[in-house]
């Protein structure tokens, strides 16, 4: 449930790992946030639309979060992970990367939205500057923006720019690490450290701490979907220092 703790018992002492318990729910609230992600009587969870251009985007009415990243750093995957209590929800996952080519919107009962952005890098949407920028800028009930990276090769030249471009717009944002069951421990260990001091060093808007996850073995899907809970507003009572 919390990969990152369970990584730093192979710290060397005297490691800084403050960045390592900034979001720290307790069992009610990762409780309460599993409850948004299941869908019951009067909370429906359902794909809405999808969109190329910002007019063709579904009404800004919730609070909104939004995931990006390379085109295969596992984004639907996770995505899908996310959504597993709620298995009536489509979620595309392809065996080749870029599949995705549109905003994708899904509508977690009346509690928000969360979307899934065309993935930069090898075999990107043509149109996915325009597209990713105008969404970016304009919708202004986006909450948080999770740029996803690959945590075996940790971050890319491409991932740089996504750092720059919300930098530039001022977008609250936090880096979640996918795929950490096929990282080794060193190499896993290696990469956190070096983009929690990129983190530290060279950004404004991201959040300090690093979500870790496996869509394979689940690693992480629950603090995250908290995580998402409470930065759309959802869990108020949920503390970050």
């Amino acid at each position: 449930m919390f990969p990152l703790q369970k990584l730093e018992r192979y710290l060397a002492p005297g490691t800084d790992t403050a960045g390592f318990h900034i979001f720290e729910p307790e069992l009610g609230a990762l409780q309460r946030a599993e409850e948004l992600f299941r869908p019951g009587p009067g909370h429906p969870i359902d794909y809405v639309s999808s969109a190329v251009r910002m007019e063709h985007a579904p009404p800004a009415a919730l609070p909104e979060v939004c995931f990006i990243g390379r085109s295969n750093v596992g984004k639907s995957s996770l995505i899908r992970a996310l959504f597993s209590l709620a298995p009536e929800v489509e979620v595309r996952v392809s065996k080749t990367p870029g599949h995705t080519k549109k905003m994708n919107f899904f509508k977690v009962g009346k509690y928000f939205t969360l979307v899934d952005m065309p993935g930069y890098g090898y075999r990107a949407p043509q149109d996915f500057v325009e597209m990713v920028e105008a969404y970016l800028q304009e919708r202004r009930i986006l909450k948080r923006t999770f740029l996803l990276v690959d945590g075996v090769v940790g971050l890319q030249k491409t991932d740089h720019i996504a750092v720059e471009m919300l930098e530039e717009f001022g977008i609250p944002y936090v880096m979640v690490l996918t795929k950490i069951d096929r990282a080794p421990r060193g190499l896993l260990l290696k990469n956190v450290l070096g983009i929690q001091e990129f983190v530290k060093e060279k950004t404004q808007g991201c959040f300090p701490q690093l979500f870790l996850v496996s869509s394979v073995e689940f690693s992480g899907v629950h603090l995250l979907r908290c995580f998402v809970a409470h930065v759309t507003g959802n869990l108020p009572a949920v503390e970050t220092s």
